[in-house]
């Protein structure tokens, strides 16, 4: 064993001396309300997978006939050996679906936020974020060379403090997730569009996990809040509600653009599968074609959280399919995490990094494809653990 090799074992046993370390689970089924693993079903609270639609028939499908047609690689980085039809039409069709000019597909949400955050901030801009945001968004400022300035979380009146004492001849850009991933609340999006707006800043809202979900044909928390028109570069993600892989951006068509020649993670990036684009263009479609969907993962949310609630349980404001279950230290998270796998439920405890320490949590995720009788079999789960109060 090499001295660095003994140093990366020290650093994996301090992780399992603070409750930190991660053991990966084999999960050997399609992606759904149950999984198996290890050959014992359970019922999975864990996935992103809002609406159902990873194993969706028309989504399938449409991934099957653009494998038969495309292939499944592209190749290359789409400046190299070019955009295939499947690209183009999805980029449309998700500019469409946002009601701004262009999109530009990226693939991750992850590489769309580094890249376009990178791409439009540098030396001597400012970037402004909620203390909350994606550790994407951090990182993409961080590459920025931009001065990254946070404010407490939902706290409107310290961002408007930062944004008037930015007296320089640099950008300033707000940039929030809209529905905090942890959390599962909503960024008041009206009064912070309004203090960007105010002080001549723009404004990036992250919508990976609204969405699909949120507002009335689904664009997000932005077309929740009203206030669309406000949001200069609108992020999503392609990986969660709508059940595939990749992120975007969409916005204006000059942003669109500059995000094309500037953007280091679509520049320096092979493009996503054709297949994965044609999978997404359907996804959308049965998104938009089934508002039912939204409805039904709102609603048992909703009856999920209440009956937590009736047991004592703190889920942290949450209002929406994000369902936190504060634990508190990262020990009593595993424990909690581990006592619902006994019970038949997937619900992986969240810690440090991820969460600050003390506010360890397991994190559900209700799905549209979830039955009643699994809402009430996971709050069963809970009652067999015991009253929180």
């Amino acid at each position: 064993m090499t001295r660095f090799d003994l140093e990366h074992s020290r650093r994996l046993d301090a992780l399992r001396g603070a409750g930190l370390y991660r053991e990966p689970r084999l999960v050997d089924c399609v992606q759904g309300p149950r999984v198996y693993m290890g050959g014992r079903e359970y019922l999975c609270f864990c996935s992103n997978n809002y609406l159902g639609l990873a194993a969706h028939p028309a989504v399938a499908g449409a991934a099957r006939a653009a494998i038969e047609r495309w292939g499944w690689g592209a190749g290359a980085s789409r400046l190299v050996s070019g955009t295939m039809p499947p690209h183009e039409e999805l980029e449309r069709e998700l500019a469409a679906f946002k009601g701004k000019e262009a999109a530009i597909l990226f693939s991750s949400g992850y590489a769309a936020n580094v890249g376009a955050i990178a791409a439009l901030a540098g030396r001597g801009d400012t970037v402004i974020v909620d203390k909350l945001v994606h550790a994407s968004i951090v990182d993409g400022c961080r590459l920025s060379g931009a001065a990254l300035r946070v404010y407490p979380h939902g706290d409107v009146e310290r961002l408007e403090r930062i944004l008037s004492g930015e007296r320089g001849p640099g950008r300033m850009i707000v940039v929030t997730d809209s529905l905090f991933s942890m959390d599962g609340d909503l960024a008041p999006l009206d009064r912070i569009a309004a203090a960007a707006r105010m002080h001549g800043a723009a404004l990036m809202v992250d919508e990976a996990h609204a969405t699909a979900v949120l507002g009335r044909r689904g664009r997000g928390g932005a077309e929740l809040k009203g206030v669309e028109d406000d949001v200069d570069v609108s992020m999503g993600t392609l990986s969660k509600a709508l059940g595939g892989c990749g992120g975007f951006v969409a916005g204006s068509a000059a942003l669109i653009d500059l995000l094309r020649h500037r953007a280091r993670s679509f520049v320096y990036s092979t493009a996503p599968p054709p297949a994965a684009c044609a999978a997404a263009v359907a996804a959308l479609g049965v998104a938009r074609s089934q508002p039912g969907l939204r409805r039904a993962v709102l609603e048992k949310a909703e009856r999920l959280r209440g009956g937590l609630a009736a047991l004592g349980y703190d889920t942290m404001g949450s209002a929406y399919q994000i369902v936190p279950v504060l634990a508190g230290g990262a020990e009593e998270a595993a424990r909690l995490s581990r006592g619902l796998l006994d019970r038949g439920i997937l619900a992986p405890a969240i810690r440090p990094p991820t969460v600050p320490r003390g506010s360890c949590r397991v994190r559900l995720g209700v799905m549209a494809t979830h039955s009643e009788e699994d809402i009430e079999r996971l709050l069963d789960a809970f009652r067999g653990l015991g009253p929180r109060r």
